[in-house]
């Protein structure tokens, strides 16, 4: 049985019964141990079944999941960090809240700011080095 998710600061929960998670046999190196043991762990959410979650946090959960988003609006993490399930279960509960912690938080505004006028000779100083070091490398024709 999967903890509840309260993150407080943002009103975000998501109960027990709303992760479904199933454990499958992992790939990759392993030996004949990953032959018998099925250890990578796969979690699924429904979004609509995570509370508090407002439209802009919505909207920027479903960017910052990207490939972790079902056609179906459903979450899916999967780990294979280690070779025990319980372990990759927990990391994936943990990555899990990381990602709506993400969500939660709304990104700082960009100020708009001038280059300096230090900033702004330093390039075209940049810009003039390179073009005589382009013009050296030419071939000159003595017509």
């Amino acid at each position: 049985m999967l903890p509840e998710i309260n993150i407080r600061a943002y009103g975000i929960r998501v109960a027990p019964s709303a992760m479904h998670w199933r454990a499958t046999r992992s790939s990759g190196p392993g030996g004949q141990n990953v032959n018998k043991v099925a250890s990578k762990v796969e979690l699924r959410v429904s979004i609509t079944d995570i509370e508090g979650l407002q439209e802009e946090m919505l909207l920027r959960l479903r960017s910052i999941a990207g490939r972790f988003m079902t056609t179906g609006d459903e979450l899916v993490i999967t780990s294979t960090l280690t070779r025990d399930q319980a372990r990759n279960l927990a990391d994936a509960h943990s990555k899990l809240i990381t990602l709506l912690e993400h969500a939660g938080r709304r990104p700082r505004r960009r100020r708009a700011t001038k280059p300096s006028r230090a900033a702004k000779a330093r390039r075209l100083t940049e810009k003039r080095h390179a073009g005589e070091k382009k013009r050296s490398r030419r071939i000159r024709s003595d017509d």
